[in-house]
Formats: C-alpha cells, sequence, structure tokens
C-alpha cells in the first residue's frame, strides 16, 4: 500500500519552489503565486525536480499531517500550472446568474437580487444563464467561493430547484398525492 505523504510531489517546468525558514513554502508559476507555512514538524526538501516530504516519527499526529502536507503542496503546485476550477448548476423557473463587472447577480426567487462580488484571485465566468464556472489558482478559495455561491438556494428534494454543483445526484422525494 502505498502512502500518499511518501510519493514525491513533481515540480513541471515554468514552476519554482522556494522552501524558506520556519516550513514557509513560496510556489511561483504561470499562472501565479501562492505560499503557505507548513508545520514545523514536517521536512520539505527539494531534490531533482521532486519536492519530498517527511515525518520525524510515527505519532498519529505526524502521520496525519504527513499526508496533509504533501497534498497541500501538491495542490500549490497544480494550481499555479493548470488552475481549478468548479462548476455549478441553476436549475429553476425564472432562475439565472448574471456578470455585472465583478459582480455575480444571481435571481433566486427571492424579492431580491442576490448579488456577490468575486473574491481576489478568483473569478467567476457564465456560460449561458444558468451555468457558474468558478476558477483560481488556490483550490480551497476555489471551493469555498463555489460552496458560498450553493449556500444562497441549495437544491430541494421535490422539484431540483437550487444551484448545485455539476455532476452532483439530488435524491428526489415523492410529493403529496391528491385525495381522490
Amino acid at each position: 500500500m502505498s502512502r500518499i505523504g511518501k510519493q514525491p510531489v513533481a515540480v513541471p517546468s515554468g514552476v519554482t519552489v522556494t522552501i524558506g525558514e520556519g516550513n514557509h513554502v513560496v510556489v511561483k508559476g504561470p499562472k501565479g503565486t501562492l505560499e503557505r507555512v507548513f508545520p514545523a514538524g514536517m521536512e520539505i526538501k527539494q531534490e531533482e525536480g521532486n519536492i519530498l516530504v517527511s515525518r520525524p516519527n510515527d505519532l498519529k499526529r505526524m502521520k496525519a499531517l504527513h499526508g496533509l502536507s504533501r497534498t497541500l503542496l501538491n495542490n500549490m503546485v497544480v494550481g499555479v500550472t493548470d488552475g481549478f476550477e468548479k462548476v455549478l448548476e441553476v436549475n429553476g423557473v425564472g432562475y439565472r446568474a448574471q456578470k455585472q463587472g465583478k459582480k455575480l447577480v444571481l435571481s433566486l426567487g427571492y424579492s431580491h437580487p442576490v448579488e456577490m462580488q468575486d473574491p481576489e484571485g478568483i473569478t467567476t465566468v457564465l456560460d449561458g444563464t444558468n451555468i457558474i464556472k468558478v476558477q483560481g489558482i488556490d483550490k480551497e478559495k476555489v471551493g469555498q467561493f463555489a460552496a458560498e455561491i450553493r449556500d444562497k438556494r441549495r437544491p430541494e428534494p421535490y422539484k431540483g430547484k437550487g444551484i448545485k454543483y455539476a455532476g452532483e445526484v439530488i435524491r428526489r422525494k415523492v410529493g403529496k398525492t391528491g385525495k381522490k
């Protein structure tokens, strides 16, 4: 069984990784720059185009931080090269999304339109009026902003109206039947 923490993180060409004091890692690539401070116990070193993360001992906490640190580092490298994207679908009669500059305006059946400002480093792109693409280089921020958009009107189980992730399956319920 291969452990995630023991796998090396490949650094593609065009990406520079700087490991500073106190496990402060800066990753620069064609799409931008990301930086993060990793737990002090983890040992991060760069060898021949790969980055290796190792743990000092086999305590349960260190084992957990080992895999987490390696995955976070890998997400930083993937983010500055390819970027991340979450796709949301707006379903419902009269439900739609519009873009006004850096603002996302959602009509979701409320008495007022819901306006959301794009956070720094995140862009929202509309594909028609019912598909929203949240894009950025930081996987954590992309996922968080997509979740915030979804929370404005979660999909309901009876008609399936609301905002859902692309590919998300909504368990449908049978409504009431009329009296006969």
